[in-house]
């Protein structure tokens, strides 16, 4: 199912015509998330009562996300093996997301270099929080690459690997709590208390693949010509347990080395200016061409995850 889900994805992506006609599995989460955040998170409670809250609308949370997800799969078992497993690849491909991350963070450097700086601002607004009026060139070109390697992890890799371990219940309760983290796990003074519960379990469910994603970046190191594994495993070494996120800095080092740049750093969000950790040695003044890189790194981090995934399905046929 894993294998079958992350070929689909590749080829096809989610196609507009399904978003339009039923909408996506993370807008259906996002839909009861705020219907939760709405009804549970009371700004007169005190912080105690909106923790709590924010627990109570997690277990909400994950207990429709399974109860649906665990009917879908039953549903598709009972059409029999072939066409069950078809229909929960079908359902699994819509959970991570190869081919729109590939395709955001390519227009990223073909607008700086159609457009200049105006058209790589704009896009890059639309992977990345913080402003993008504050960013030149190299920290446009910065801010694509760090969203590529966070989002590798935690987009591709962690599904892939709830999907592996669980099944599609596995996979679909993974987007539920990165979708809540996304939506109310920021420390915002609506969201500091209630998100609580959706942020660390974020963490920690993302522990195990942001380990695997720097993994798989630096094996796909050894694979380029125009990158360095030895590189990216130092990075790894010195600055992953460095930056502010228990998880983002291994993706982040792992990329920086390999290319012999340095991502994360201080950068601003709004009008908040966080001081972080640079990940990566090399240099700052990264350009189009470095995101070029960056994504012919991701592909071959993908193709090895899909590697592992095609020996998984062969050691479940035999065994």
């Amino acid at each position: 199912m894993l294998l079958l889900a992350l070929a689909l994805e590749a080829a096809a992506g989610y196609p507009d015509r399904l978003y339009r006609a039923i909408g996506h599995p993370v807008t259906w989460i996002g839909r009861l998330i705020a219907a939760l955040d709405r009804a549970l998170n009371r700004e007169a409670d005190p912080p105690g009562r909106r923790r709590a809250a924010g627990i109570l609308a997690l277990l909400v949370l994950l207990t429709a996300t399974g109860l649906a997800a665990i009917g879908a799969a039953a549903a598709a078992a009972a059409c029999g093996a072939g066409a069950g497993l078809l229909l929960c690849g079908l359902a699994a491909a819509s959970l991570p997301a190869q081919r729109s991350l590939h395709d955001h963070v390519a227009r990223v450097a073909e607008a700086l270099v159609r457009e200049g700086l105006p058209g790589g601002r704009r896009e890059v607004a639309m992977i990345v929080g913080r402003n993008p009026d504050t960013l030149d060139e190299a920290g446009v070109c910065r801010a694509a690459i760090e969203s590529l390697a966070e989002n590798f992890s935690d987009g591709i890799v962690a599904p892939a690997f709830w999907l592996g371990l669980a099944g599609l219940p596995g996979g679909a309760l993974y987007k539920a709590v990165n979708t809540a983290d996304s939506m109310i796990g920021h420390r915002t003074p609506r969201h500091a208390a209630f998100g609580w519960a959706s942020a660390r379990l974020d963490d920690l469910v993302n522990l195990p693949a942001s380990r695997l994603a720097a993994g798989l970046l630096i094996g796909a190191a050894l694979l380029r010509p125009d990158a360095s594994a030895r590189g990216a495993l130092a990075a790894v070494r010195r600055d992953a347990g460095r930056h502010r996120s228990p998880n983002a800095g291994w993706p982040e080092a792992a990329m920086a080395g390999a290319l012999a740049l340095r991502l994360a750093g201080p950068r601003t969000y709004g009008r908040t200016r966080i001081e972080d950790a640079w990940m990566g040695d090399g240099r700052a003044g990264a350009g189009p061409q470095d995101v070029v890189r960056a994504l012919a790194l991701y592909r071959t981090a993908c193709g090895l995850l899909w590697g592992a995934a095609a020996l998984l399905a062969a050691a479940a046929c035999l065994a």
